[in-house]
């Protein structure tokens, strides 16, 4: 790579609402050390491109959301600008959703306090996946540290560090030679991991969005060490399935019972028809709601 660093601009426009500060807030709680940051309400993240490594910064204003790329090499700025879109989901149906939603009674405090509310996606596929596995029965600050660990032995440093940027996320390539006690977690999920990246990298698993999402998940779902939770996660974060339910999540059951309702599965998943075809967006509610009656620890699955 040159040492010539380009600087590029654009505006990108969405349906109001739009619950910029809740979105801010899910993903600066997610962050992970090397590869992103949030900087005074902008979102900053490093971002792998054919042509070489990109800064991205993400900054909420009203009705539009600024974007500056910082780049080695000519970057494809129509596939970071569709990245950056699906990453703030601003091509939901504000409008539409909270409708949907609020008809159940239910939800319509949760939708009256959080208007346009988004369900973060990903700039890349595979770090998805791997963040899922990591997220697995430990706390998002245990995930978010252990994977900057990660980052930090196996990840591509960059030529030129923004603030704490420093690396890319690790390859699919580098995961699948890791021995598995370089991950810093169980065996089992050690091995998840690595078996993920030996299909990513052989081509037999396509995490971006690109393939028919049955396809993706049947095959993914094969995995030994992938079950429902994590399914589900990588569905409605990864490709984009908005109505991604994720019952078995500890999280949506606390907020459940933060409502008064009953968080058996069949009395989760019976109550959850209501919200279709927008159930990945009454996640994003339930979780907020658990956020604000309680000081969360673990938050994730039960596979």
């Amino acid at each position: 790579m040159g040492d010539e660093l380009h600087t590029r601009s654009v505006r990108l426009g969405f349906r109001t609402p739009f619950a910029a500060s809740t979105l801010l807030s899910f993903l600066s709680a997610r962050a992970v050390p090397g590869i992103e940051e949030t900087r005074d309400g902008t979102y900053v993240r490093s971002v792998r491109q054919p042509s070489g490594a990109a800064v991205i910064a993400m900054s909420p204003h009203a009705g539009h959301v600024a974007v500056r790329v910082t780049s080695e090499g000519s970057p494809d700025l129509d596939d970071l600008h569709d990245r950056a879109r699906r990453a703030f989901d601003l091509d939901a149906d504000a409008t539409a959703i909270d409708t949907g939603l609020a008809a159940d009674p239910t939800m319509t405090p949760l939708v009256a306090r959080i208007p346009g509310i988004r369900v973060p996606g990903t700039f890349d596929g595979f770090e998805l996946v791997v963040r899922a596995i990591f997220g697995q029965q430990v706390s998002v600050v245990g995930a978010r540290t252990s994977l900057g660990r990660l980052v930090s032995a196996a990840g591509t440093p960059l030529e030129h560090p923004s603030g704490g940027i420093t690396h890319l996320f690790p390859t699919a390539e580098r995961l699948a030679e890791l021995p598995p006690e370089a991950f810093g977690m169980p065996r089992a999920r050690a091995e998840t991991i690595r078996r993920v990246a030996v299909l990513v990298a052989n081509g037999e698993l396509d995490l971006s969005g690109g393939a028919p999402p049955r396809e993706t998940l049947g095959r993914f779902g094969d995995v030994p060490g992938v079950g429902p939770w994590t399914l589900a996660y990588v569905a409605m974060r990864a490709l984009r399935d908005r109505d991604a339910f994720m019952w078995g999540d500890l999280g949506v059951r606390k907020g459940f019972e933060a409502l008064g309702l009953a968080s058996t599965r069949t009395a989760m998943l019976a109550r959850a028809e209501r919200w279709r075809p927008w159930r990945a967006y009454a996640v994003m509610h339930l979780w907020h709601q658990d956020v604000s009656r309680r000081r969360p620890r673990l938050r994730h699955r039960r596979e």
